[in-house]
């Protein structure tokens, strides 16, 4: 049998060089936006040549897309597995504090990529309208099962909520002493009060 070790090692070092240029690109991205950073100065200070860093990304946009795969991972591994809309929003904070470097990157990214030709635009806006899609279902069941008011357009709250939430990725960056947990909170619970039958009056 041959001695698979040292592929195995060049295996590991090649997956740890990948994931230092992955850490640096998000450090530049958050700092600069993707307009403001090269391949070239992402890989000077990852510690890589510039074709060291090809080997691992093809262009600018794949490593963009890469960095996005990463956060996309990290939410999910974190995320509320509840289907509750409004328990995921109570879960929220912890989000946010567990990885505000993902949490920044991303907001910068969405401001950069609103031109429908921006390289990332048409990943931001199949997201956004997963999202609000994903908020309105969530609605409209409550409202067949009877929990929910039939009064309210689910596509309307569904955008309302999720600009909420976008909105406090930009207030906590902009201001980190705000009580994110108390904030999601009191929003849950005016939404769920919203969202709920009247109850009949004596």
């Amino acid at each position: 049998m041959p001695d698979r070790r040292p592929y195995a090692a060049l295996l590991a070092k090649g997956e740890e060089r990948r994931q230092r240029i992955l850490t640096v690109a998000q450090r530049l991205l958050t700092r600069n936006g993707w307009r403001g950073i090269t391949l070239a100065q992402i890989a000077r200070e990852a510690g890589v040549s510039t074709a060291g860093l090809l080997h691992h990304f093809e262009s600018k946009e794949q490593l963009l897309h890469a960095v996005l795969d990463a956060r996309d991972a990290s939410d999910e591994a974190y995320r509320e597995r509840s289907d509750d809309v409004l328990e995921q929003i109570e879960s929220r904070a912890e989000r946010f504090r567990r990885t505000p470097e993902l949490v920044s990157m991303f907001a910068v990214l969405l401001i950069e990529n609103l031109d429908p030709d921006a390289p990332l635009h048409d990943r931001f806006f199949t997201r956004y309208r997963t999202a609000v899609d994903a908020v309105a279902e969530f609605i409209r069941q409550g409202q067949r099962a009877g929990r929910y008011r039939t009064d309210l357009d689910p596509a309307v709250k569904a955008v309302e909520i999720v600009a909420f939430l976008h909105g406090m990725e930009t207030s906590w960056l902009l201001d980190p002493s705000i009580p994110l947990t108390e904030v999601f909170r009191e929003y849950a619970g005016a939404l769920a009060r919203h969202l709920a039958l009247p109850r009949d009056t004596p």
